[in-house]
């Protein structure tokens, strides 16, 4: 494990990575998802895929990385960018997970791997859409302290600048930013996922122009029990990229 500090909008960002296989010539970038860390990542993914470079990053706040200011998905990629360019790498593939798809997107890699991906915008349902206006009013009346009570299990343990992250990044909308993307994209995802739902899905395979949906059973940690499938399949996508 190493750790790059990173300067960005005139913050320091301490960014914690790993490389394996560091001899290998074309790099594989893995993200995970909110709430999660580079550990959970490679304990799936790095058993498969030897002949890729596999560089795993906490992203800002999770695991070993820091954040003491509020960021958006957009400042996320731009921090990594900066990282990637200081550690010499390429952005040949690039898989994210759920939050971090978001991330691996905008990072525009030749071949995209989006496993379980936010960015579709899944409207509030009526129960959550109470308990923010509820917590509005709270605010008003100096009740700010019993935020736990009305945030979202992912937000509740979160420090001031990651929670204001968190609400920054929760209801961004990227279809734009699913369509604008050129290259090659391999979308796995779980059949009972309730994060992401398969609906979601479906709607980026529509977006993306040269992408592959393959459907697995689990949930939105499906690729826990699949990994090796997922990596099969992400290395016919890139041999697919060399006949181009």
């Amino acid at each position: 494990m190493a750790i790059k500090s990173i300067q960005y909008n005139k913050h320091t960002f301490d960014i914690s990575y790993e490389i394996l296989n560091p001899h290998a010539t074309v790099d594989l970038i893995i993200l995970h998802g909110w709430g999660s860390n580079k550990n959970l990542m490679r304990q799936s993914f790095s058993p498969y895929m030897n002949g890729f470079r596999h560089i795993y990053i906490d992203l800002p706040g999770f695991g070993k990385s820091t954040c003491s200011h509020p960021l958006n998905t957009l400042d996320v990629s731009n921090i990594l960018e900066l990282l990637l360019i200081h550690i010499n790498s390429s952005k040949d593939i690039i898989l994210g997970h759920s939050f971090g798809g978001k991330v691996a997107l905008l990072l525009d890699p030749k071949v995209l791997v989006l496993v379980g991906s936010a960015g579709i915008f899944i409207p509030k349902s009526v129960k959550i859409k109470a308990k923010i206006a509820l917590f509005k009013v709270a605010k008003v009346f100096g009740l700010s302290k019993l935020r736990s009570l009305f945030v979202a299990e992912d937000a509740k343990s979160l420090s001031e600048p990651m929670y204001q992250t968190f609400k920054n990044v929760v209801d961004e909308n990227f279809e734009s930013e699913f369509s604008l993307y050129h290259g090659k994209a391999l979308l796995c995802w779980g059949k009972d996922d309730t994060a992401t739902p398969l609906s979601s899905a479906k709607k980026i395979d529509e977006l993306i122009e040269d992408s592959r949906l393959k459907v697995y059973e689990g949930d939105h940690y499906f690729f826990m029990n699949h990994a090796e499938d997922v990596s099969k399949e992400l290395e016919k996508i890139f041999l697919e990229t060399l006949g181009d």
